[in-house]
Parts: structure tokens; C-alpha cells; sequence
């Protein structure tokens, strides 16, 4: 019996796939690639001579509201689950990992199936979840313990949090690997953070000087202590958004004495250097850690080209202007957090790519491969016969002017307004569906599926 028709026939383009690039047509039946191969027919055609095809883009690192409005009267992240994923699914992400922190008195277990509930009716992008912990009160390892049988395979620690309670951080990290879960963690001493933020707020420092109040010496000290603690109890650890070099070099001492350690930067930390602070709109560009210097920067390319650093993530946290304003004068509370998901893959490819600091092929390892690896997501990843057909159709000779007033995330601008990128998605599939394309996004909400997770340990063996 004959074969069914292909659904889809993505022709002519150059595919990234592993470690070599192929003029092949990609074929796709029932969501998923069905073969590789040449002068193949399809119901649906997309010529994309010209373009890279490259695997969806997987982030593992972003920050959705629930809703729009206000949660435990905090302000909320400008984008909820339906503006994320459209300005996720421009940017060629078909799959996102959700930060879901606790509000009021929530626990994880709330916080999770908060986003779950949200995530259902709103995400038309695919996801799973890290819960997020800043506490650990007496329940936790249960909540870790229900999280993990449902699925969930990470936990987020804000080290900063646990200044004051080295145990409980330990317990956390181990209670994590006992239930077969990888630990995230936000690198930064919070007592060196402090001391470094009163010191330059007394003297009168504004925000050209933020970046002083978190020095890279809190993000090396906490990443010494979370490979401490990864000694200690064997658990693996995925340091976030690293950001200066003397923290990956502690994290590359960890990892050749054989320590289960995974570290991601951002692109925030690829493409500035923190003499945009002492711009005007200077506040526009503040996350945590700061943006650092010129041999960071470089270092962090290196990172990635040498293997060093296994994952790109946005750690998308975008606030409106009005909100990035309203703490101007108080270096300690400024909004920290901008919008990455929609220039993500235009500013890896000018600045990595043409560039010359890294290859396509090491582009698609970072932001698509290793998290779909490290974070076993089923069928998420890369291009190959089975796997969901995810893919992001590039066109690398495409420059635009960067302009966020018109880009789809909620916060209306972009740290990047003004400047000159190259490499922009033409197309974006997922699950076979194009989703976006001529400059638009095709999706309804919920379309978007929560993302199977296989156990991890196989994962941090195969590395």
C-alpha cells in the first residue's frame, strides 16, 4: 500500500541538522517530518531557496504573566501566555520553558497549575514549566515530590533568596535529585549584592553605575556555592543567564572535575556592553545580572563556540516603559527584565553568525538541541525523521531596523529600537502548522500543547 501524501513539502532550503548543513526538502505527514530527501510532492509547498531551515528555537527561559492584569498586587509582566506566544512563534520559538513563581501564599504546586490553567486557554506556542522556588517552609519536598510524579522535571532557585538559609538551599537542590529533577539557579549573593548597592546608592550613583551594584564577583560566588552544594549531593545543576566571565570560568573548573553543571546565557549579554547604561534611556537595558564589559561579552561567544555553554535563553521578562520608569531613582528596586523573544535569533545571527564567532550549526545547538536535550522534551529539537516538525524557515541576507512599537510583545519597545539586525524567520512551523508567516502571526490561542518530558537522568548521562 502506498504511503499517504505528505502534508507538507518545505523545498529547496539549506537544513541544519546535527553538525553539517544539507540541501534537502523536509516532508511532513500528521505534524511530525516524515522523510529527507529530494523532489518530494506535497498538498502544501514553501519554496525556501535561499533560507536556512533550522529546528524551532526551544527557550528555556521566560517569564509569562498568568494575566494580563495584576497578581497579588504586584505588577505583572507586560506579556500573558497569548502575547508571549506570538511574539515567541515571530521570533521562530515553537517551544517555551515558563518560570512559575509563587504570589501571595501560593506554594510551587499552586504556582504551576496557575500557569498549567493559563497556559491551556492562552498559549498558542508548546511549553513546560520550572516551578519556581524563593522559600522552602515545611511541605516543600512533598510539592516537589507531587510536581515531579505529574511530570515536571526542573525547579528554579533564586539564589539571592536564600541568603539566610543555606540548609534549606541545599535540602531544596537535593530534595530535586532525589525525585529525579534538575535544579536551575539565578546566580548572585545577595550579601554582595547589597553591600555593593548601598555603597554606590551613598554615592549618589544613578543608573549609569547599576551594573557596580551587582558586581561579577556575587555571580562567581554564588556559582562556587551552587557547585559546592552539586558536589556535595550530586545533584545537577543549570546555572541561568550567566553573564560575566569569572563566573564561567568557575562553572568550567566545576564541569572538567566531572560535576553535573549546564550553564545558558541571554542575549542581553551578547549584543551590548554595559556602556548603554550611560545612555539616556540607559534604564531601558537593566536586568539581573547586569549587561557587563567588553571581554564578558567575548568570553560568552567563546563560551558558546567552545562548548562551555550549552543553552541560549531569553529569560523574556518585558515591562512597559511606564513600569521600567517608575523606580528611576532607586538603584535597588529598578523594573529588571526586557523583551528578547521576538530579536532573539536577528541578534544571534548578526552578532554570532556574520559576525564569524560562531557557526549556524553552533547556533542550532544552543538554541534548540541541548535544551531539548538537557530538558528531555520529547520530539523537540532538531530535524529528523519523527521528531515534531518544528522548524524556523531563515532568511539570512533579510536586514530589518529594529522598531518594538511594532513587534508583538505587550511591552511596546525593544531594547534593540534603532538597530540594524540581520537573519529574520520568513516562516514559522510548528507541529506542521505554519504559524507565522509574511509577517504574520497564525495561531490561535491554546493551540499550544504542554510538552512531554522523558526522565532526565538518561539525559545527564548522555552528555
Amino acid at each position: 500500500m502506498s504511503e499517504p501524501p505528505l502534508d507538507m513539502v518545505i523545498r529547496s532550503g539549506d537544513v541544519v541538522a546535527g553538525d553539517a548543513r544539507h540541501r534537502v526538502d523536509v516532508g511532513i505527514r500528521d505534524g511530525r517530518i516524515a522523510v529527507l530527501g529530494t523532489s518530494l510532492r506535497g498538498v502544501r509547498e514553501i519554496d525556501a531557496r535561499g533560507c536556512l531551515v533550522l529546528p524551532g528555537i526551544v527557550d528555556p527561559h521566560v517569564h509569562f504573566s498568568a494575566t494580563p492584569a495584576t497578581a497579588g498586587g504586584e505588577p505583572e509582566f507586560a506579556d500573558d501566555f497569548w502575547t508571549g506566544s506570538r511574539t515567541a512563534l515571530a521570533g521562530g520559538v515553537t517551544t517555551v520553558g515558563q518560570m512559575s513563581f509563587p504570589v501571595a501564599d501560593e506554594g510551587i504546586r499552586a504556582a504551576v497549575e496557575r500557569d498549567e490553567e493559563a497556559a491551556r486557554s492562552r498559549a498558542a506556542v508548546d511549553h513546560y514549566f520550572h516551578a519556581g522556588l524563593i522559600s522552602a517552609p515545611p511541605g516543600t519536598a512533598d510539592e516537589i515530590a507531587h510536581l515531579a510524579g505529574r511530570g515536571h522535571r526542573s525547579l528554579k532557585i533564586v539564589m539571592l533568596a536564600f541568603d539566610w538559609d543555606h540548609s534549606g538551599l541545599v535540602e531544596a537542590i537535593d530534595t530535586a535529585r532525589r525525585f529525579g529533577m534538575i535544579t536551575l539557579a539565578h546566580c548572585e549573593d545577595h550579601a554582595l549584592v547589597d553591600f555593593a548597592t548601598r555603597r554606590v546608592q551613598a554615592q549618589g550613583g544613578g543608573v549609569d553605575r547599576y551594573p557596580e551594584t551587582r558586581p561579577p564577583v556575587s555571580e562567581r560566588a554564588a556559582v562556587e556555592r551552587l557547585l559546592a552544594i552539586c558536589e556535595l549531593t550530586g545533584a545537577p545543576v543549570y546555572v541561568v543567564h550567566l553573564s560575566a566571565s569569572d563566573a564561567l570560568d568557575a562553572a568550567r573548573r566545576g564541569r572538567h572535575a566531572g560535576l553535573p553543571v549546564m550553564v545558558e546565557t541571554r542575549p542581553l549579554y551578547l549584543g551590548s556592553t554595559s556602556a548603554v547604561h550611560a545612555e539616556p534611556d540607559g534604564y531601558k537595558q537593566v536586568g539581573m545580572p547586569p549587561i557587563r564589559e567588553r571581554e564578558d561579552v567575548e568570553a560568552l561567544w567563546r563560551g558558546l563556540a567552545n562548548g562551555s555553554i550549552d543553552t541560549v535563553g531569553s529569560d523574556h521578562a518585558p515591562w512597559t516603559l511606564e513600569q521600567k520608569r517608575e523606580h528611576i531613582g532607586d538603584l535597588a528596586c529598578l523594573r529588571k527584565g526586557v523583551a528578547e523573544l521576538e530579536t532573539m535569533l536577528p541578534l544571534l545571527w548578526t552578532e554570532g553568525v556574520v559576525a564569524g564567532r560562531i557557526t549556524p550549526e553552533t547556533l542550532v545547538r544552543v538554541t534548540a538541541t541541548n535544551a531539548a536535550r538537557i530538558f528531555g522534551l520529547r520530539n523537540k529539537g532538531s530535524i529528523s525523521v519523527g521528531a515534531d516538525a518544528d522548524l524556523v524557515i531563515l532568511d539570512p541576507n533579510e536586514h530589518r531596523l529594529v522598531d518594538g512599537s511594532g513587534m508583538e510583545s505587550a511591552a511596546g519597545y525593544s531594547v534593540y529600537d534603532g538597530r540594524r539586525l540581520q537573519g529574520w524567520p520568513r516562516w514559522t512551523l510548528s507541529r506542521g502548522d505554519v504559524v507565522y508567516g509574511d509577517g504574520e502571526v497564525i495561531a490561535n490561542p491554546g493551540r499550544g500543547r504542554r510538552v512531554q518530558q522523558d526522565e532526565l537522568r538518561r539525559t545527564w548521562q548522555a552528555r
